[in-house]
């Protein structure tokens, strides 16, 4: 199975446009192996919310792309339950990396 089969998989199915920015933001991973989805939306949700934090997007034209980011994790945490004995690191390293993107956004370099 693929990435992109493995999100055409999830029910239900998100709603058309947000459906389309996933595809959008996934386009070089969707024909990995599902296997590699929770490193692959964890790392494609990251980069949406570093670019989002990046260019001060606060407007509502942000909004696709903060659904978009949200849904990334809550698949990549879906997808990661498969191996219970890994979430728990999984689950620090996610709040690691998103703590980082907020201190960026806070204290840039």
């Amino acid at each position: 199975m693929t990435v992109h089969e493995w999100l055409r998989s999830r029910a239900p199915r998100p709603p058309e446009a947000l459906s389309a920015r996933l595809d959008a933001v996934l386009t070089d991973s969707l024909g990995e192996p599902a296997d590699r989805v929770p490193d692959l939306f964890l790392t494609a949700s990251e980069q949406l919310v570093a670019e989002l934090l990046r260019s001060d997007c606060t407007s509502r034209d942000s909004a696709l792309d903060l659904l978009a980011a949200d849904a990334l994790m809550t698949y990549a945490f879906e997808a990661a339950g498969a191996d219970i004995a890994t979430v728990g690191d999984r689950a620090s390293e996610a709040m690691t990396r998103i703590a980082a993107l907020a201190d960026s956004a806070l204290f840039p370099a």
